[in-house]
Formats: structure tokens, sequence, C-alpha cells
């Protein structure tokens, strides 16, 4: 691997481990201001404090979100949108580049694709350049891979999921991030299709705590490589306690019983 890339990828993951907690603070380009983002550096704050590896954003972010004090993390570029007020939400297009990314000291790139869009083509032009692009500055892609589209009944369905996580990987990406599949024998299989990292996404806001550990902890233990949870982290009452619990679970493999003591 790059040396670049190596040092980039131990700034946003556990070196010893090779797992990782992502919080994604994007959500405000898709749905606006939501509670959780309005006062970013106090959610950064919360979640380093936490023990979360890195944060991830847009361009325009992270000169309301330094913080210049208190405990690192790393710091993911999102280079695609779309909003939630488009007539075609699913169709994301690139906003930002790997030298935007490079000039902000970001330790990471991140791009979403939506597999199964009229736009898919599209898509995955961008997430090939990128991949191409990255390789030759070290700078790593994690790929936000999901199905969306008219021909897509089920997007957790395994099958479906393990070709989002594979095509991810033939394209380039250093890390896939990918919806759980609802079980950890499934979600082994979509692991297995994958020689890079897999995280999975936190998707709606969940109900309780424990359905967030237990998903976090199952997928894990189906060989996941942690997570990469927006609204279920910055929107809980407390964003660095969950974010505590769940470090226990991905760096020091904790029961689900042990966190929700923690919690």
């Amino acid at each position: 691997m790059h040396l670049g890339k190596a040092i980039r990828m131990e700034r946003i993951m556990n070196r010893n481990n090779g797992r990782t907690i992502v919080v994604p603070l994007d959500h405000g380009v898709t749905v606006g201001p939501i509670y959780g983002i309005v006062d970013l550096r106090e959610t950064v704050n919360q979640v380093a404090e936490g023990g979360a590896n890195a944060v991830l954003m847009h361009k325009g972010i992270p000169r309301c979100s330094h913080r210049a004090g208190g405990k690192d993390i790393g710091l993911i570029i999102h280079l695609s949108a779309s909003t939630s007020l488009s007539p075609h939400p699913n169709a994301k297009t690139m906003v930002g580049s790997v030298t935007d990314a490079l000039k902000l000291g970001a330790d990471a790139v991140s791009i979403h694709v939506n597999l199964g869009d009229e736009t898919e083509p599209q898509m995955l032009s961008d997430l090939g350049a990128l991949c191409s692009e990255a390789n030759e500055w070290g700078m790593p892609v994690l790929a936000m891979m999901y199905a969306r589209g008219p021909k897509i009944k089920n997007e957790y369905d395994p099958q479906i999921v393990a070709h989002c996580a594979r095509v991810g990987v033939e394209l380039g990406a250093d890390i896939v991030k990918v919806n759980y599949t609802g079980d950890p024998e499934t979600f082994s299989r979509v692991v297995e299709g994958c020689c890079v990292p897999v995280v999975i996404a936190g998707g709606p806001k969940l109900d309780s705590e424990r359905d967030l550990v237990q998903m976090v902890h199952d997928s894990i233990q189906a060989g996941g490589s942690g997570l990469s949870v927006g609204r279920n982290i910055f929107q809980h009452p407390n964003p660095a306690k969950i974010v505590a619990a769940l470090n226990k679970v991905v760096h020091q493999d904790w029961t689900v019983e042990a966190a929700m003591e923690l919690l």
C-alpha cells in the first residue's frame, strides 16, 4: 500500500484491529440543519471524546467544526451529494475533489452510490474516476454503496447488499459502507465477498439503544470492521456516551449486555 494511504488509514481506523467508528455529519445537504448538526463544534467534540475514529462531512463544514483543541479525530470529506428537495434524490452528483480534501488536511474522502437508480452509470463513472485520482495521492476512499431504484424491492436483501459491497471493491474503494443485512450469518457472506474493510450504515433513527448496540455487535461478530452511523449517534441525548459504548463493542469486543450497563 502507498505509504501515504497507509498513514491516513491509521488515522481513521484502529491500527491494532483494523476497525473504525465513523460519524457522518453530511446530512445538512440532504435534509438541512437538523437536530444534532447545528452546533457542529459541540457535536464533533462529543463524538471525539466518546472515542470515534473519524467524522465525515462536506468540504464547507470543517470551518464550522474545527475545534483547535480537544481529542484528535480523523476527517473524511464527502464528495457527492443530492437533496431531499430534488425530484431525483437518489441521483448523487460530484460536488468536491481529492484536491479539496487535501487542502483541508483530510485523512480520507467518501462518495455515495445508489445502484439501481436511473443515473447509476454516472455514479459508477464518478466512483471509478475518484478511486483512480485518490490512489495517485495516497488518499483512502470510503464508498457508501446502496441499492435504491425502480427494480429494488428490498435494499437489505443479503444478495443485493453483497453485490453493492463488491461493486465498491471492484472499482477501487478502500472501505465499503453498506446496509446491515439483519443477521450475522448473511452479513458474514457480504464480508467474505470483499477484500477491504466493510462497515455498516445506521439507517433510519432506531427506537432503542439496544437495537443499535446489538446491530453493531452482530456485524463485528460476522467479520465487519465497524460502523458509519450518523443520526443514531448525533441525535442521541448523549452522543459521547453512546459512542463510548459502541467503542467498547467495536474495539474491545464487549458483549451487548456489558455495553448496555455502561449506557
